[in-house]
């Protein structure tokens, strides 16, 4: 059996939506002998580029958005709270996942998808304030992490420089939001896209 390229998954942590991928994404690619490469990446730099903006900010989709934010968890199976603050920075928590998947110990993917829904969670269910450094860090020591050397390397220029390098590469990627996925070059935007794309999984394209 040939074995299948990776699905991209790009997200941002203050991303509802991207929550929502994020808990099923894996599940569904391994299905099908997929794995998933996670991109964390900054909203705010697609939007300087689709002249877009969040969308609980925009007149009339703002208020459908957050109905259909909790309908979509309800209809998942999962979990959802709307966050006190949002949409709110997520950079501290976009450069400790880079910094734990680079991490050369076994498992390290695993360990860094494992932190990044614990964050999700830590938003989207628990109503935690993630664009805090000391709230990341104490996620980290939840998971049984190096807090203390996770909150060091989340300053420096090389995870910084990283993510500026994600963020570039995503919007050379065509990625115009989040969640957004791209399996054989095809490219799907949005956690409702998820059973095309498990379509597209299961008969090699449509």
């Amino acid at each position: 059996m040939k074995m299948k390229l990776p699905i991209d998954f790009w997200f941002d942590f203050s991303s509802p939506y991207s929550y929502l991928a994020a808990e099923k994404i894996d599940a569904l690619a391994a299905r099908y002998g997929c794995s998933v490469t996670w991109h964390p990446i900054l909203l705010g730099a697609i939007f300087q580029v689709t002249q877009a903006a969040p969308l609980v900010a925009l007149p009339l989709k703002g208020d459908y958005s957050v109905r259909d934010f909790a309908r979509s968890a309800r209809f998942l199976d999962l979990p959802f709270q709307m966050p006190s603050r949002f949409p709110l920075p997520t950079q501290v928590a976009a450069r400790a996942y880079y910094w734990l998947a680079a991490q050369d110990v076994p498992d390290a993917t695993d360990i860094a998808h494992q932190f990044a829904r614990m964050v999700f969670r830590a938003l989207f269910v628990d109503n935690r304030d993630i664009s805090e450094a000391a709230v990341v860090e104490a996620i980290a020591q939840q998971a049984g992490l190096d807090a203390v050397t996770l909150a060091q390397a989340v300053t420096t220029p090389e995870i910084k420089a990283r993510l500026k390098d994600e963020n570039d590469r995503a919007i050379a990627e065509g990625v115009c939001g989040a969640p957004f996925f791209k399996i054989d070059h095809e490219p799907f935007w949005g956690v409702d896209r998820l059973p095309q794309l498990e379509r597209w999984l299961a008969t090699g394209g449509f």
